[in-house]
């Protein structure tokens, strides 16, 4: 059995908008808690939700190391190198995790690439959390990372297309038929997990990029969720709403848990309200203690 501790995030900051109150979350200390982003679908978010997650950690005063498994679009790996242009533009410090971006420009097998993530993943044995972006397509690379994830966090557009990410549905009578391909992975992988000696990947599904308007659609979708969250076995939440908050900062590599680069200029209800989210979010994938106060 895995020792556990707890450690307190330092989650002070007037930016982002938290404060640390309890014990945050529990680690092993002989390994990361490894959090992945992952689902069979592009254009859902993750890269976004991967990056606000590593400064909200890191903010937090946890050692963090990132991996970018998505060897053709980047999005993390871009986002911090970003982030890294203006931490020497900046005269306060932006916090920066331990990142690997595998693969790089040069092409490799997959067998190599799973190997490198095999590498990278051991070499980030000291720290608390890491954090794992994946393609939006099913390889070797993000199933060798939903098969290491403590927590797997798969995004959705709140959309039935993005529902048959998870599970084939009877729309006329609004039923499952079965588990999707990517929910068949997800519980193989967590049945390993169990039989190596660990606990069960926490598989938590996003309705994120919500629209900030009441529909019967939304409604609908919600009801569903929550059905399905019942039958295939996971935690259904809230990710992050349809703001353009979110766009404008990828440039400069910034989240809404950092200060504005204009310190004359006040946040935003927006940027205030995109902070609260983040603050949700890190509450829902289990990093307690966090609560948003005013800003």
């Amino acid at each position: 059995m895995r020792k556990l501790h707890s450690r307190i995030g330092v989650c002070g900051s007037d930016a982002n908008g938290m404060k640390a109150t309890d014990p945050v979350f529990e680690i092993a200390e002989d390994r990361p808690f490894v959090l992945v982003f992952a689902n069979e679908k592009g254009g859902t978010g993750k890269s976004t939700l991967s990056f606000h997650t590593i400064v909200s950690l890191l903010r937090c005063g946890y050692v963090v190391g990132s991996i970018d498994a998505d060897t053709r679009q980047a999005t993390l790996s871009r986002y911090l190198e970003n982030r890294a242009v203006t931490a020497g533009q900046r005269p306060e410090r932006l916090p920066l995790p331990r990142h690997v971006r595998l693969g790089g420009a040069e092409a490799q097998d997959e067998a190599a690439l799973v190997a490198e993530a095999q590498d990278v993943l051991a070499d980030f044995a000291g720290c608390d959390f890491v954090v794992i972006d994946t393609p939006g397509t099913v390889n070797a690379l993000s199933e060798f990372a939903i098969s290491n994830a403590d927590t797997l966090v798969s995004p959705i557009n709140d959309s039935y297309v993005d529902i048959d990410v998870i599970a084939q549905l009877n729309m006329a009578k609004r039923e499952v038929v079965g588990p999707s391909e990517f929910t068949r992975l997800v519980w193989e992988a967590s049945n390993r997990r169990i039989a190596d000696g660990f606990p069960p990947t926490d598989w938590m599904v996003l309705r994120n990029r919500l629209t900030h308007i009441d529909s019967r659609n939304k409604r609908d979708i919600a009801d569903l969720m929550q059905k399905l969250a019942t039958r295939i076995g996971f935690r259904s939440a809230a990710g992050f709403g349809e703001r353009a908050v979110y766009r404008e900062l990828f440039h400069s590599g910034l989240t809404v848990m950092d200060t504005p680069p204009d310190p004359l200029r006040p946040l935003s209800a927006s940027h205030t309200a995109a902070a609260r989210e983040m603050a949700k979010l890190l509450r829902e994938i289990g990093v307690g203690g966090a609560e948003t106060s005013s800003i």
